[in-house]
């Protein structure tokens, strides 16, 4: 509008005033064009080009445009430029263009459908339960917005320079933790069968109490079940697991229970813990209901159950309301103990002579409920369901212990949607980075 306004200013002036004969209307009208940024500057542009131009009718001065401090579009790009110090020039301009081919309304962003795309041109690297996972989480994140292309290439950048270890992506919602949690878990890699038998030394006096507490339940859960670190058959074996998984599952809906009533009455976010505790109680039920497919307890054993449930739970009950650290240092503990009880079952039957009754066992196929829950394949075995149970001890054993150290407003140790976000850029500019040169130049 400026330019059209000064176009026919300068035409009125540049016609009636002789002395401006040695500028022509094309000169005035390019001088005005080129400088119609000045309406983004605090000076009255307007005001004063008029004053200066219609009454006085002086010679311009074109020097006056000039002297102007008024960025320019490649100046104004200059300031704009990000620096990845991850990322190479060339990986930035494929990664861009990547970014914009599914740009579906050009806006230059990109929401949590085109993000759902981009995955999807990798689905060697992504399932489509963690394309839909990722996707739902980088929604949530942003509250439904899209990103902008650059503040994403910052963030695959800063995901490259932590290896994914900090909070990096784009948005800042946690609130997926509330509500959302891993779709594809207890489906182990074989990588992360392989276990390690880890201890966490108790320091303070509840930590000590905690380790002591687990020491005085283990050894009377040993005479109750006689158990004497022997395995000598898969009765012996099915009696100590089934036992086990029976007060195994109490914790985590205890501790579920409780924080949900608290997160009422407080009105506040529990950052993610109520839904870890309610899985963690659930995963520790399906391996009892797996295993009781095995081996049906007898009436004895059931009642010997109820009364371990009634005294453990309520003991647990009043304990968590008292001092959830506690509790959970205590659970980390007796988790421990059962990777190291799930260890020496699978050394058993990795070591058993051959045609023996471990041996034989240990061959077998796993129940149908356990080659459902946790992906074993059709071929799945029971020394892979055994080993998958240990897996999913320890990791109770690892969250446990790691919650005792949480402060207020973290989020839950397992399942924190923005690390697994960071994860997902991370493995993908990983692959990026790996493709063929031809594939990227």
């Amino acid at each position: 509008m400026l330019s059209i306004q000064l176009k026919s200013l300068g035409t009125k002036v540049l016609h009636h005033t002789p002395a401006l004969g040695a500028v022509s209307p094309a000169q005035f009208t390019k001088s005005a064009t080129q400088h119609n940024a000045i309406i983004r500057t605090k000076t009255p542009t307007t005001k004063f080009l008029f004053a200066n131009a219609a009454p006085a009718l002086a010679p311009i001065n074109h020097r006056f445009f000039s002297a102007l401090s008024v960025p320019t579009r490649d100046e104004e790009q200059e300031e704009d430029e990000r620096q990845f110090s991850a990322l190479s020039p060339n990986l930035v301009e494929v990664l861009r263009a990547e970014f914009e081919s599914v740009d579906i309304n050009h806006d230059g962003k990109i929401d949590s459908s085109e993000l759902k795309q981009l995955l999807r041109k990798r689905q060697k690297v992504f399932s489509e339960s963690e394309i839909l996972e990722i996707c739902e989480l980088f929604y949530v994140r942003n509250a439904g917005k899209g990103v902008p292309i650059d503040d994403l290439l910052e963030a695959v950048n800063s995901t490259l320079i932590s290896d994914g270890k900090n909070k990096a992506s784009p948005g800042g919602g946690t609130c997926a933790a509330e509500y959302y949690y891993d779709l594809n878990h207890h489906q182990w890699k074989k990588h992360e069968l392989d276990i390690a038998i880890t201890h966490i030394e108790p320091k303070t006096f509840s930590d000590k109490v905690a380790y002591n507490a687990v020491k005085l339940s283990r050894f009377g859960f040993d005479t109750a079940t006689g158990w004497n670190n022997e395995i000598t058959s898969v009765s012996k074996v099915l009696q100590r697991v089934i036992f086990l998984e029976t007060v195994a599952a109490v914790p985590g809906m205890t501790a579920a229970i409780i924080r949900h009533f608290k997160s009422l009455r407080s009105m506040e976010r529990d950052g993610g813990l109520i839904n870890m505790f309610l899985e963690e109680a659930t995963n520790e039920r399906m391996h009892l209901l797996t295993f009781v497919t095995m081996r049906d307890p007898s009436l004895f054993f059931r009642a010997s159950v109820i009364g371990a449930q009634f005294g453990f739970g309520t003991a647990f009950l009043l304990a968590y309301i008292a001092s959830p650290k506690f509790c959970h240092r205590f659970v980390g503990y007796i988790e421990e103990e059962a990777c190291s009880t799930y260890t020496k079952i699978i050394e058993a039957l990795e070591t058993a002579p051959e045609g023996s009754e471990l041996a034989k066992w240990s061959a077998e196929g796993a129940p149908d409920i356990g080659i459902s829950y946790w992906h074993l394949g059709e071929d799945g075995t029971v020394l892979d369901l055994i080993r998958a149970v240990r897996a999913d001890e320890a990791e109770h054993r690892d969250v446990n212990h790691s919650v005792v150290n949480m402060q207020d407003g973290d989020v839950n140790p397992r399942y924190d949607p923005t690390i697994r976000l960071d994860l997902a850029l991370n493995k993908y500019v990983k692959d990026m980075m790996t493709r063929p040169k031809v594939e990227t130049a």
